[in-house]
């Protein structure tokens, strides 16, 4: 296991650079594509992408459950093979839905944080397919995800990446929502957290801040947000913000 020192450095490396939110997308670019990882890595920034499991066990760069939104295809992406989801293009682009191991072809070491899109406890099909991915892989890495088991599994699997639990406050009652975070926090034992920017300032990223815990927060739009998160997080992850 790595010790304490090596994690610091781990999470200095990790956070070192704002990441773009699905890679560096508008202007004709569409998220989580090969060319939005490109964009991202020209201009210097970490990465933020999204994975989720195809129906033969492969883990997919796409951020909705259904196909509708960017393909214009009905149906699940778990309902799908990954080389069914690799001849489907995006948006009207040339692009198509790409494994997360070619995505990591393209990140070429970039600093990345991956949201595991598991949504029930049964994780270890998804979470198995990322470490596979990530076994080459050099570079910066945290997987992350709101449901607890992932980082929980990561944890459990031994020396691996680096582990957050993804946090947002928003529609959740006061005393409801308290009690499911620190649950959360419980299962997870991140490493970080990713919160929501409509959150900060919390108690919860204040206390991960005392503990020696980064705080990334998500998604930063305006400059009214970048300066929120300059007083309250340690790294953005952005939309549509100039270098």
């Amino acid at each position: 296991m790595p010790s304490s020192k090596s994690k610091e450095a781990d999470l200095a490396a990790l956070g070192a650079r704002p990441f773009a939110h699905r890679g560096l997308h508008g202007g004709g670019i569409v998220e989580n594509s090969r060319a939005a990882f490109a964009a991202a890595v020209a201009g210097g920034f970490g990465i933020e992408l999204d994975v989720q499991l195809s129906g033969d066990g492969e883990a997919m760069v796409f951020h909705d459950h259904e196909l509708d939104r960017l393909t214009g295809r009905n149906g699940r992406v778990a309902d799908r093979t990954a080389a069914e989801l690799g001849q489907i293009r995006v948006a009207g682009t040339d692009e198509t839905i790409p494994t997360l191991g070619e995505a990591l072809a393209v990140v070429a070491g970039a600093p990345l944080l991956i949201e595991v899109k598991a949504p029930d406890r049964h994780v270890q099909p998804l979470c198995g397919a990322v470490a596979r991915a990530l076994a080459s892989y050099i570079g910066p890495v945290g997987v992350m995800s709101f449901n607890p088991e992932v980082p929980r599994w990561f944890g459990r699997a031994g020396d691996g990446p680096l582990r957050g639990l993804v946090v947002t406050e928003q529609g959740k009652g006061k005393w409801r929502g308290r009690i499911e975070r620190n649950l959360a926090l419980w299962r997870a034992r991140p490493d970080f957290l990713a919160c929501d920017i409509r959150d900060l300032p919390s108690e919860t990223s204040a206390f991960a801040r005392f503990e020696g815990r980064p705080v990334y927060t998500w998604t930063v739009r305006s400059d009214a947000d970048r300066a929120r998160a300059a007083e309250h997080a340690d790294q953005i992850i952005f939309e549509q913000l100039s270098a």
